[in-house]
């Protein structure tokens, strides 16, 4: 299983990277470094020490949360679709193959944090995680900074939230299971669809769509609320009614507290990246993407409404209620700064 792996991932040691320069945009004190093993072949790791962590989501967002902790950069779980691909550029890497394989790990991540919880202006405001890159990827089983950002927020009683394509989470399930009793928990996993085909092309570095299901019955039968954001639908790939009616009811049987449909959105960066995969796997589909996202990076309205009714109608026939969360990341609606925060 992924899990398994991950956590012989710990024991590896690390060697010198051999990637060429460090990026000009990574701080010149960041050490690269790899793991000599097959499966994570071609993965360069940036450590940094971070000067801030909690990351404040301008309002005009639209966002369901004001704060994020994203102790990456990058991500290997390689979506083809991520809309967090064009953040690469801001560090003069590319938002194709460097996003995949140039992971920066925020090293001092819960250190960093418990400091910031503990400054007289935070006001104890829910954080959300797994927002822009995976908490839970797969260098998390060798950095472990989740556990100690957890323990953090759990120290304070701070609000968090977490999604995640991840099972590794249930590696942290002791701490979860304990940060609920003394403060609002809320999880989330992202399972779009549950088409194998389709999972190994688009999301090659992820857990198999049932394990994350498995993920959240385990998750809920511990007393840690779940949902399943439904995300992304691709169309004409995955959102025939036959396979949203299959992956509705899959949620259901996993105990989902909610289940939201988000349709795919092709924002820049992820645009060109997975356009250039459907132009090889489904080239005949092609003219009906320049269709519907005619308008710019969101399908058309009229499509997303759809998708979300039939997801909706689906979930309350399998007695699934959608019950909005703050935490409940939704997709951005606007680009991101033109220049960001670094680190």
């Amino acid at each position: 299983m992924f899990y398994t792996r991950a956590m012989r991932w710990e024991q590896l040691s690390p060697v010198e990277a051999d990637s060429g320069p460090t990026p000009p945009l990574i701080p010149r004190a960041a050490v690269a470094r790899t793991f000599d093993t097959p499966e994570f072949a071609g993965l360069t790791f940036y450590e940094i020490h971070a000067r801030s962590i909690i990351n404040r989501v301008p309002a005009e967002s639209r966002m369901p949360f004001r704060h994020t902790v994203n102790p990456y950069r990058g991500c290997s779980h390689a979506c083809r679709y991520c809309f967090a691909r064009n953040t690469h550029r801001y560090l003069d890497l590319d938002s194709g193959a460097d996003f995949d394989s140039k992971v920066v790990v925020k090293v001092n991540a819960a250190e960093l944090l418990r400091r910031e919880l503990r400054a007289p202006r935070w006001r104890g405001e829910h954080v959300a995680m797994g927002t822009n890159v995976d908490c839970y990827q797969r260098a998390e089983g060798r950095y472990r900074l989740m556990p100690g950002i957890i323990s953090a927020l759990t120290e304070a009683a701070n609000p968090f939230s977490i999604l995640t394509k991840g099972t590794l989470i249930l590696r942290d399930l002791p701490l979860l299971t304990e940060a609920a009793i003394r403060t609002s928990v809320h999880t989330s996993v992202s399972v779009g669809f549950l088409d194998t085909e389709v999972w190994r092309q688009v999301e090659p570095g992820t857990p198999r769509p049932t394990a994350r299901l498995d993920a959240c019955a385990r998750l809920t039968d511990a007393g840690v609320e779940c949902g399943v954001l439904i995300a992304p639908v691709l169309p004409f790939l995955t959102d025939s009614d036959a396979q949203l009616r299959e992956t509705v009811a899959a949620c259901a049987e996993a105990g989902a507290t909610s289940v939201t449909a988000i349709t795919l959105h092709l924002r820049p960066g992820a645009r060109e990246w997975y356009l250039a995969w459907l132009r090889e796997a489904h080239p005949d589909l092609l003219p009906r993407y320049r269709r519907l996202y005619s308008g710019g990076s969101y399908a058309a309205a009229s499509y997303r409404r759809r998708i979300s009714d039939t997801v909706r109608e689906l979930a309350e026939r399998h007695g699934v209620r959608r019950r909005p969360h703050r935490g409940t990341p939704a997709p951005p609606v606007v680009a991101p700064p033109a220049q960001p925060r670094l680190f």
